[in-house]
């Protein structure tokens, strides 16, 4: 919504003569800068889709400044709503995938900008801007969300935007507030909110309070929050396409987003934003998908864990696999094949060394078991392979694919002849136990 906003502006801007340059330089000086060169490090995805960008969009949950009136004992790098926009090659379409910041993943070693390196650890996916921002730079905090988006997807990361609470208001307040049709009212303290059930237009603190009320609305998840969420950004988007026709509103609605934006150096300025918002202007609004990367409890697998979520695999894999290879995703049937979900914890794998390499099968084990998976068992295959397998019994078919879309380009295959009972993996020496996910 920030990319189209500013893209309008450039094009007043420029057409305006000594105000529209007085406007033009303002707003630009407004864009924050991240430099995450040297941050990222050089074991990143490799972009297979020349063409296509993926932009990791943080909202940030700071409650430094202004935005301390939200709550405080927090550590200032904090992210609320963490969000990837994938553009592709042809720009016919676009995908945004909603992370839920309670997914429960791996985070790896990060430069915390305090002078130290944070150990890789697993936590709620959430916590890698803090982590990252310990040092309280923008910076550091963007580059451990990117290289823990990039471990946990194999999505290449190329831009990067941050946008705090104030500057979200501010856009909301320019478009005279967006329409909101809850169907019981809400009444949460946390979030600052109490509205009435019904539609009504909102702004200011009821605005905010509604994208951020969680806990007294529906079953109080983090997903049902990121469905109001998405809604929410596709009426502004929608509003702002259609009022910001004066210079006023225009200029509103651009100081508010550019003075709360924060983007890798790449986007840092109203002509990178503006090329970014022409190319994205034709994409029609039915072509435009929000989707949330497929989970479940994690209380599922881990019966002590009620607070997290754990991507659904393969579900997940086939989705950030898409996105890799620029494909559009079904929504429609990425939740149909979601509905039944295989946990983790269901999977009962035995693990084979063939790679003649001493431990291997016990390195690849302890992955697993990190990942929720069982492992029953280790041992070695009667010879040594270069290429990883998966095989099973007919009746595991579903289980086999869970494993398997966890593996890098590793497919499942039926034998007769294989064990009862248990998917049987057979490490060959392509496998890199760190690649698992």
């Amino acid at each position: 919504m920030v990319v189209w906003g500013a893209g309008g502006l450039a094009v007043c801007a420029l057409g305006v003569g000594g105000v529209g340059a007085w406007m033009y330089q303002s707003l630009d000086d407004n864009i924050g800068s991240a430099d995450l060169d040297n941050k990222l490090g050089g074991n990143r995805p490799v972009n297979l889709s020349p063409g296509s960008k993926n932009i990791l969009v943080v909202g940030s949950d700071s409650r430094d400044g202004a935005n301390a009136g939200y709550g405080k004992g927090l550590t200032t790098m904090q992210s609320d709503t963490l969000m990837v926009v994938h553009i592709p090659a042809d720009r016919k379409w676009a995908t945004v995938v909603s992370f839920p910041r309670d997914s429960w993943v791996e985070i790896p070693e990060c430069d915390s900008g305090d002078g130290a390196t944070s150990a890789a650890q697993h936590s709620k996916i959430n916590a890698a801007f803090a982590i990252g921002g310990t040092g309280g730079e923008v910076a550091d905090a963007a580059a451990c969300s990117i290289r823990t988006i990039e471990a946990n997807t194999g999505l290449r990361i190329d831009h990067f935007m941050s946008v705090d609470f104030q500057g979200f208001k501010g856009m909301v307040n320019a478009l005279d507030g967006i329409e909101v049709c809850p169907e019981q009212a809400i009444h949460d303290e946390k979030a600052h909110l109490d509205l009435e059930a019904g539609c009504q237009t909102v702004k200011d603190e009821k605005a905010l309070g509604y994208v951020r009320a969680r806990y007294s609305v529906g079953d109080g998840s983090d997903i049902g929050r990121i469905g109001r969420q998405q809604e929410f950004m596709k009426a502004l988007a929608e509003k702002a396409q259609s009022k910001l026709t004066s210079p006023n509103a225009l200029y509103g609605f651009l100081e508010s987003a550019t003075k709360s934006l924060t983007t890798d150096e790449d986007l840092a300025g109203i002509k990178p934003l503006y090329g970014l918002a022409s190319e994205l202007k034709g994409i029609p609004s039915d072509r435009l998908t929000f989707l949330t990367v497929p989970n479940y409890p994690r209380e599922a697998d881990v019966a002590t864990d009620k607070a997290n979520v754990v991507w659904q695999y393969p579900q997940a894999a086939d989705l950030f696999t898409s996105l890799a290879k620029d494909r559009e995703v079904d929504k429609e049937k990425l939740t149909a094949d979601g509905k039944n979900p295989v946990y983790a914890s269901s999977v009962r794998i035995q693990v084979l060394n063939g790679t003649g390499v001493t431990g291997r099968a016990a390195a690849v084990a302890e992955r697993l078991r990190e990942a929720g998976l069982t492992v029953v068992g280790t041992g070695n295959a009667p010879e040594t392979t270069r290429t990883t397998k998966v095989t099973y019994p007919g009746e595991l078919r579903e289980q086999a694919e869970v494993l398997s879309s966890r593996l890098p380009d590793t497919e499942a295959t039926q034998d007769a002849s294989a064990a009862a009972g248990v998917v049987t993996l057979v490490v060959g020496t392509d496998l890199d136990p760190a690649a698992i996910r």
